[in-house]
């Protein structure tokens, strides 16, 4: 997998841009609050994947590539004209998304999503900066630092990004630890904003499957094959402008 550098134009819309090609050997995809773009470039399938809410472990068939676009907090709602609930651990095949050439997407995506992405209106910065907020904060200081009540709170959350505000904040505490340098567990809970470490432990066990030393040692739960398909009682949308 390769990570392209995101220009500063599209830093409003995207956290990160991917170009992947599947390979033999076994891979995980972590659990992620952001939802994603993704091209299925050998068949030109453009697809929405909603929060991803436990590690998957896996092996893809080889040869197979595609482009996956991670969305900042709250822009995929903007950028597809739809509520995201319950979109979580789901996936939507777009008929199409305006703007966007997905041919050009396959080749070159920066330029393809500059393109599709110039004339939006601003996005909102409510949703990052709860995000932000969360990150240190219980969801009732959030709401009280943001002026809003918690229902609203919980109703932004779901609505932007398929998920509650509590399971964004956890999932976020749980990628803390994985980018963290695995050397004093301890340190690593109370930076990630755990109780402990026993919780921090009982946490990434419950999204990961295995405990963070388990995992850190190569020692996780077996690979399964992956289809990378859509599952079939999804529909086709076509999203609005």
């Amino acid at each position: 997998m390769s990570s392209l550098v995101v220009p500063p134009a599209l830093l409003r819309w995207v956290a990160g841009i991917d170009v992947a090609t599947a390979g033999a050997s076994a891979a995980v995809d972590v659990p992620d609050h952001a939802t994603t773009l993704l091209l299925r470039t050998d068949k030109r399938e453009l697809i929405v994947m909603g929060p991803r809410t436990r590690a998957a472990y896996h092996i893809a068939a080889p040869g197979h590539s595609c482009v996956r676009v991670r969305m900042r907090p709250g822009r995929a709602q903007s950028l597809l004209g739809r509520s995201l609930n319950g979109l979580a651990d789901g996936a939507l095949p777009l008929s199409e998304l305006p703007g966007l050439d997905v041919d050009q997407l396959a080749a070159d995506p920066v330029t393809a999503l500059e393109k599709a992405l110039a004339d939006r209106p601003e996005p909102s910065e409510r949703l990052e900066e709860a995000a932000r907020l969360l990150a240190g904060a219980t969801v009732t200081a959030t709401a009280a630092r943001l002026h809003i009540s918690e229902r609203r709170l919980h109703a932004l959350f779901t609505d932007a990004t398929g998920l509650s505000p509590k399971h964004f904040a956890r999932i976020d505490r749980v990628r803390t630890v994985l980018a963290a340098d695995a050397d004093r567990w301890a340190d690593i809970a109370a930076t990630a904003g755990y109780y402990d470490q026993s919780h921090m432990t009982a946490e990434f066990r419950h999204f990961m499957g295995v405990p963070p030393a388990a995992f850190t040692a190569g020692r996780r739960p077996a690979a399964t094959l992956c289809t990378a398909s859509v599952p079939r009682h999804d529909t086709k949308a076509q999203v609005s402008r």
